[in-house]
């Protein structure tokens, strides 16, 4: 049995083109969607920064927000979706 594709699915082409420009990319699953995010760039983690100890969803919005490449906009826009997603963006920013 083929398991159903994923709500916001890249092509091969498109994660390479994403590959090409930022080396690195992050694929988060959260239910039936899935979306692409880059590493964050110095401005991005100064934004997350200044909020993050004071509004730690607010942290999560500025990050995935300024990481997008693609896949599905409900995980922004969604609630459910957005919270799982935010339990995973640690990964962007390991060193």
């Amino acid at each position: 049995m083929e398991k159903p594709e994923l709500t916001g699915t890249a092509t091969e082409e498109q994660i390479a083109h994403w590959k090409a420009l930022h080396k690195e990319i992050f694929q988060i699953k959260v239910g039936d969607s899935i979306c692409y995010l880059k590493k964050p760039d110095r401005a991005t983690m100064k934004a997350v920064a200044s909020v993050g100890t004071t509004d730690p969803i607010r942290a999560n919005e500025i990050l995935l927000e300024n990481c997008w490449l693609g896949g599905d906009e409900t995980i922004k826009t969604e609630d459910e979706k957005f919270f799982g997603a935010s339990t995973q963006l640690a990964q962007l920013i390991e060193i």
